[in-house]
């Protein structure tokens, strides 16, 4: 079936429908997107929320639509924290032997017993 001239070049098969958003909506892997300006322009069908990753950031927006189909958006940094391996231990950590923890005690029995007095 041909389809009658159309000077506007309107297609209405073409455009986004609610069952195409939702459908758009529905991946099962990460949706990977480049910058905020796609993550603002990403159709989200009405009463879901997705989580859209960027490509060129680390970020994730995600980006909501309430029950009458108005978007919103929250906007999340991450960062990526490096692993303390056996060959390079966290610095700054001290730990108290068994010695200094007695020591502390003797140090507060004392005091009590001059606060008693």
């Amino acid at each position: 079936m041909a389809y009658p001239w159309n000077p506007y070049n309107y297609y209405p098969q073409a455009m986004a429908t609610p069952a195409a958003v939702s459908a758009q909506n529905q991946s099962t892997g990460p949706i990977w997107i480049q910058g905020e300006a796609a993550a603002k322009s990403y159709l989200v069908a009405p009463g879901t929320t997705v989580a859209l990753w960027d490509s060129e950031s680390q970020t994730i927006y995600l980006k909501s639509a309430d029950a009458s189909g108005m978007p919103s958006m929250r906007i999340l940094d991450y960062t990526i924290r490096d692993m303390p391996t056996q060959h390079n231990p966290v610095t700054g950590t001290e730990y108290a032997t068994k010695a200094d923890v007695e020591e502390l005690r003797k140090q507060i029995a004392e005091l009590m017993k001059g606060a008693n007095e």
